[in-house]
């Protein structure tokens, strides 16, 4: 018994050193050997396993359908597919006059359906081949999970559908963008500065480039500059929406230069601050390329350095103008028609800087009326260097109030010449009813001196409670007021009835 177990296990592990080799054989045809994988194991020799697994080894090389495939078989044939597609793609886009030059790097679509599903998609949104060629990376944009999700988005915050394509030309990158990750938090941003759900398209519109902008980058950081000067926060979100280019401009190149430039010739910063929040375009204009240029040119057609603070505060758009050749221009037709010296120019500037961008035609009408009533062409130079508002009355109000004055008051047109700011006043709400109140009481005086006045004011000097000569008008205060004769401050809730 003890021996037939013995002849047994021999047989097994003859078996077992046969079914181990059989794996390790070459399967090449011209090499018959053996690989032993361990030199420790004893090499098993039989002749007849041998020419038999070697004999199976020579034959699968005859019929090589049968052989298993490679690990890189599969790899090989997809990657020969895709290139063959995306020489397909490409020739596909060129028929179209897409340059794809730019498209090596960026992963195509596998099918050229898939491809021409996105070209007609762009063009159904209004793009044409050339506003492609601007930016052909938009064709790297899947329709379903890109183009569909991002346009939904842009008109869900107030861009309209029938300018969604020109928003896309303006900023094609959007295309690229994630809703929730990027656009979403911008959109929040600034609704938190007080932009109105309304105004939202219209912001993005003007300034698209919002939406690639990070949050803790340069709009935070512009916001928190020109709260720090004094603008009021509640006119931030006003501000945005009248210059949104504002949130994209570095404070330390752009904004702070152009501020401390301001205040360093005379302008306070509460009153640049106050600028800003009515005209915010006014950070856009370039320090050196613009605003400096400007200032040196006012100078130098005779505005007095220590006015030029007043000048700015009354008409900031002065800054950004091509001032040298509207200077010349203005001056020009003032010494032709008014006969007005250039002097006397530099004083109606310094008055009225708005005078730089008037037409020619408007300022002629009240002017032409002025001859008419027989206004010697010296006096009426004489009026407008002393006011030159009334270049912008309406034609019709200064027949009125003239005709009042010549009618009811009676009065010689000398004193219309001393004092020409009685045609920026209403002669409804102020002159009449004055006039009338200064024949009850049997008072006569000059035209300035129940008219440059508040209602109050009026009201003491009838009762005799304030006697105060008559003055040139409103004057400047470097500090920042505006301050009227007598010393009284003119609140930002009095209302001004001025005409002009």
């Amino acid at each position: 018994m003890r021996y037939l177990l013995l002849r047994r296990n021999k047989f097994v592990t003859l078996i077992k050193r046969e079914c181990f080799i059989f794996p390790i054989i070459s399967s090449s045809p011209e090499t018959k050997t053996l690989i032993n994988p361990d030199p420790n194991t004893p090499q098993f020799q039989n002749p007849c396993s041998i020419s038999r697994i070697a004999h199976y080894a020579t034959q699968s090389s005859k019929f090589p359908e049968y052989e298993m495939p490679t690990v890189t078989w599969g790899v090989i044939q997809g990657k020969k597919e895709k290139l063959v597609n995306r020489v397909k793609i490409c020739d596909y886009l060129k028929g179209l006059g897409i340059i794809t030059d730019e498209l090596e790097s960026i992963e195509l679509p596998s099918t050229i359906e898939v491809m021409c599903e996105r070209v007609e998609f762009l063009q159904k949104l209004g793009l044409t081949i050339d506003d492609i060629n601007e930016y052909p990376l938009m064709l790297g944009c899947s329709v379903r999970k890109n183009l569909i999700p991002v346009l939904a988005y842009l008109e869900k915050i107030g861009i309209p559908r029938s300018k969604l394509g020109e928003f896309v030309k303006n900023y094609p990158q959007v295309l690229h963008a994630s809703v929730v990750v990027e656009l979403a938090p911008v959109v929040k941003f600034l609704r938190g500065l007080d932009v109105e759900k309304q105004d939202l398209g219209y912001v993005l519109m003007k300034y698209p480039e919002l939406l690639g902008f990070k949050l803790e980058g340069t709009m935070s950081t512009s916001v928190a500059y020109l709260v720090s000067i004094g603008v009021s926060p509640r006119d931030i979100g006003p501000m945005v929406t009248q210059y949104p280019y504002l949130l994209g401009m570095r404070v330390g190149t752009m904004i702070k230069p152009l501020v401390d430039y301001l205040i360093s010739f005379g302008l306070p910063k509460k009153i640049v601050a106050r600028m800003l929040e009515k005209r915010a375009y006014v950070v856009g204009y370039n320090l050196e390329e613009t605003v400096k240029p400007n200032v040196d040119c006012l100078i130098s057609f005779g505005i007095k350095k220590e006015v030029l603070p007043l000048v700015i505060a009354q008409y900031p758009q002065i800054l950004g103008l091509p001032v040298k050749a509207k200077m010349s221009t203005q001056q020009y037709f003032f010494s032709l028609k008014l006969k007005i010296d250039p002097e006397g120019f530099a004083r109606v500037v310094e008055k009225m800087p708005q005078i730089v961008s008037l037409k020619q035609n408007v300022v002629m009408k009240p002017v032409e009326f002025l001859l008419g009533r027989a206004f010697p062409v010296e006096d009426i130079a004489k009026m407008v260097v002393r006011c030159p508002q009334i270049l912008c009355s309406r034609v019709e109000l200064m027949k009125n109030s003239y005709y009042f004055y010549k009618t009811e008051m009676g009065r010689p047109m000398k004193e219309l010449v001393e004092y020409p700011e009685y045609f920026t006043y209403s002669l409804e709400s102020r002159i009449k009813p004055r006039y009338q109140k200064l024949q009850s009481k049997g008072i006569r005086s000059s035209l300035n001196w129940f008219l440059n006045c508040s209602d109050q004011r009026f009201e003491e000097r009838l009762q005799g409670n304030y006697i105060d000569p008559d003055t040139e008008g409103p004057t400047f205060d470097m500090g920042g007021k505006l301050d009227m004769p007598g010393g009284e401050i003119v609140s930002d809730e009095e209302e001004d009835e001025s005409d002009g």
